[in-house]
This record gives structure tokens, C-alpha cells and sequence, in this order.
């Protein structure tokens, strides 16, 4: 791929990303967080209790993670609205599309009722009236 084009790439929002803005040390368990939508204090808690019986394994993978998963990019997200939508699309897809349909839905029985007024005898009269 060419190099200018990537620059402009927008980065994939389903990817997992470590936070550095929110993490501790390397910022793993706040980008595990921001992906699953899992709360991030009982995500730490739940990481330093496994890694109690399995340091070894906890350690090497944290470190894995930290050296292969890439830090999230500034311009993952347009605002505040709009990370909250892709991280409620994460946590439940099917609440997120139902919840679009509705809207969709709303949006359309709007524009009928517009339309039909647009298209009625009334509006014809009160714009002739009008002019």
C-alpha cells in the first residue's frame, strides 16, 4: 500500500488497542477494557488475583500483549459521543441495532407525516392563501 495513503486511513474501532491514558503500566488491561466493555477496576482486580498462583504466565503474557497489541490512535474515535456508541455497539450489538432501527424508524413514520402534509389539499390552501 502506499505510505500517503495510510496516513489517512481511518484505524479499525473493533481492533483492541492498549490506553495508555488510562492504564497504569502499559495500559493492557484498560484497552482489554475498552474492548469487551468490561469494567476496568474489576478487570485489575481480577488480573493481579490470577496472577498470584500464575506469575509466570500472567507476566510473560502481559508483556506479549504489551510488545503486540498497538496503542490506540488518536483519531480512533471523532468525540466522546462517538467512542461511547462504538463501545456500546461492542457490548451489545444486538441492543445497538435494535436501538438504530428504532430511530430509523421514528425518522421515517416523520418524514411520511411531512410528506403528507406537504401533499395535502391543506398545504396547497394555506400556501395559495399565503401568496
Amino acid at each position: 500500500m502506499n505510505r500517503h495513503y495510510e496516513e489517512y486511513e481511518q484505524p479499525s474501532r473493533n481492533r483492541l488497542y492498549r490506553n495508555k491514558e488510562r492504564g497504569i503500566l502499559g495500559g493492557v488491561c484498560a484497552g482489554i477494557a475498552d474492548w469487551t466493555g468490561f469494567n476496568l477496576t474489576a478487570l485489575r482486580v481480577i488480573t493481579v488475583l490470577l496472577a498470584i498462583p500464575f506469575t509466570p504466565v500472567m507476566v510473560i503474557g502481559y508483556i506479549v500483549l504489551w510488545i503486540l497489541v498497538p496503542k490506540r490512535p488518536i483519531n480512533l474515535y471523532r468525540d466522546k459521543r462517538d467512542e461511547a456508541f462504538w463501545q456500546e455497539v461492542r457490548r451489545g450489538p444486538k441492543d445497538g441495532v435494535s436501538r438504530l432501527n428504532q430511530r430509523f424508524r421514528e425518522l421515517d413514520k416523520r418524514l411520511q407525516r411531512m410528506e403528507a402534509w406537504l401533499t395535502s389539499s391543506e398545504y396547497r390552501i394555506d400556501r395559495e392563501l399565503r401568496d
